[in-house]
């Protein structure tokens, strides 16, 4: 158990929303979550929603820093001080959702919670 982590963070992304939880790394239960589909983000949801010509995406960098920002400070009320991503899963990913999603990982340091695994996706 000494190589495994405690916590894991997963990001789920769709074109519509991005949430990230937090899950124990023995029982895989959801510690902690957040999500751009949460009441602070509905307003700018409903206004991508009716725009035109329409996006293709209904988040961006800035709301996954704020979604980061929201799981950081839950993370932080819990007690939570370090996470761990998985790498191979956040490779996987297109380049563009990469850079998307990389404000989030910020966000939550910037909170205090350490986020094992980030740095190797910068480069």
């Amino acid at each position: 158990m000494e190589g495994q982590p405690h916590h894991l963070l997963r990001l789920v992304l769709s074109c519509r929303k991005i949430t990230a939880q937090v899950t124990s790394a023995r029982t895989e239960s959801i510690v902690a979550m957040a999500s751009s589909s949460e009441n602070e983000f509905i307003a700018e949801y409903r206004a991508k929603l009716h725009r035109f010509p329409r996006s293709v995406n209904f988040w961006d960098a800035k709301i996954a820093s704020r979604v980061g920002e929201k799981l950081g400070i839950r993370l932080r009320e819990i007690g939570v001080a370090d996470v761990e991503i998985d790498l191979h899963e956040e490779l996987s990913r297109p380049v563009h959702l990469r850079r998307m999603v990389m404000p989030l990982f910020h966000s939550v340091r910037r909170v205090g919670v350490s986020v094992s695994g980030a740095d190797e996706l910068d480069s």
